[in-house]
């Protein structure tokens, strides 16, 4: 084994969003970085693919909106570097009945946070939305800046560029099997299921919806992270309409609390599409997904739609599907912190993003990376991510709203 071509400051495990912007920090920062994938690049079995994500300012836990505002902040300056767009903005509509305390809680964090928002009635809605979105009675939304669409395989592929771009080396068709403390010279050795070794003097693991098991394989640490699948949905807008909906127009980014709890996007990836989901999904085993139908009744959200807006979505039924993981925490908050025990601070982990976590990919990854450096992140709130949460109360963070993600516990 040639040492010099295998040896690295930092291993990033995993080459989804969380890691290729963690290889990006690094690199940035002049570590020899290598970062491994164990499927190909830019590959559609995790959670990292597809043509959208929100990006959104307005969240129930005020901790996350100062990491949204920095996020903004990377995802402009990164796109910048490479030459092309992956941020969209748009503004941010989120709607509730009126008792919703998750929505409560979104106006409270707004107004601790000094985010700009606007608290509208029904008749105001459609009056700012020319009628396009109807509420029902007693149902109010909030408007804010600060939203938009992130396009996901290609953020990844543009962090991937950049960290080339700085010295880092990139191996896809890698997995890795273990990751094991050099008790010679310190650090990791970092073990492929073909028999490679590569030695780093520190790792970072950012595995998605295999995070829960290499974890386990490399220091017995049983993380309370299950792999949701979940089906993303596209419906037709109506003849005639689709300028309306399509980003750049004056159509937000949105998401309803409730049941069903329902978030959408402006039309951008396909003409005439209009992408409306629910947020959540069935439990799976990431190596045995079935790849099929979810089985998660479209109903509710036909309803949905038809009450919203106004008749110009055809509700009939999704025309376009496609399938994703979520990495569910019982809080849905992340798990970024050390693996400890033998590893000490050599080792950290990013995961459980809980289907809400590709918008901070920047802020994760320079949090990671500062972690793994210096043993330390400034400008997070690291106690609400900490592993230990779930030894102090199984559900992780209490909070005193209600959960956003279905799982099929839910829809028994």
């Amino acid at each position: 084994m040639e040492y010099s071509s295998h040896q690295f400051d930092v291993i990033v495990v995993g080459a989804g969003i969380m890691g290729s912007s963690t290889a990006y920090q690094l690199a940035k920062r002049g570590q020899k970085t290598l970062l491994l994938e164990q499927f190909d690049f830019l590959h559609h079995r995790g959670s990292s693919h597809g043509e959208s994500r929100t990006i959104r300012a307005t969240y129930p836990e005020d901790y996350y909106c100062d990491m949204v505002k920095e996020s903004s902040q990377i995802w402009e300056q990164v796109q910048s570097e490479i030459g092309y767009k992956v941020y969209f903005k748009a503004q941010q509509f989120d709607m509730s009945p009126s008792d919703n305390k998750s929505l409560r809680s979104v106006i409270s964090s707004c107004e601790g946070k000094s985010i700009p928002y606007r608290v509208l009635d029904r008749q105001q809605v459609s009056d700012r939305f020319s009628g396009m979105i109807n509420l029902p009675e007693g149902w109010f939304g909030v408007l804010t800046d600060g939203g938009g669409v992130i396009k996901p395989t290609k953020a990844v592929s543009m962090f991937q560029a950049l960290a080339f771009q700085r010295g880092a080396v990139l191996r896809d068709n890698m997995e890795v099997k273990n990751v094991v403390k050099d008790e010679v010279k310190g650090g990791v050795n970092v073990e492929t299921a073909d028999g490679e070794k590569f030695w780093g003097k520190k790792c970072v693991i950012t595995a998605g919806a295999w995070v829960r098991k290499l974890v386990k394989t490399v220091g017995g640490l049983e993380l309370p992270i299950q792999a949701l699948e979940t089906t993303v949905c596209y419906w037709r807008i109506k003849e005639g309409h689709e300028a309306k909906f399509a980003i750049g127009s004056d159509f937000p980014t949105f998401a309803s609390y409730g049941e069903p709890y329902v978030y959408g996007t402006p039309s951008l990836e396909f003409p005439g599409l209009i992408k409306i989901s629910v947020h959540g999904g069935y439990p799976c085993d990431p190596d045995k997904r079935p790849w099929g139908p979810s089985g998660i009744s479209l109903d509710s959200l036909k309803e949905w739609i038809k009450g919203r807006f106004s008749g110009l979505v055809d509700n009939d039924g999704p025309v376009a599907t496609q399938s994703c993981m979520y990495s569910m925490t019982p809080d849905e908050d992340f798990v970024i912190d050390f693996l400890g025990g033998e590893f000490g601070k050599d080792v950290v982990i990013g995961g459980g993003f809980s289907g809400h976590g590709f918008k901070m990919a920047p802020v994760v990854g320079r949090v990671l990376a500062d972690l793994v450096l210096s043993g330390e992140a400034k400008g997070v709130e690291m106690k609400y991510f900490r592993v230990q949460r779930f030894q102090d109360n199984p559900k992780g963070n209490v909070k005193d709203y209600e959960d956003q993600v279905n799982s099929s516990s839910k829809h028994k």
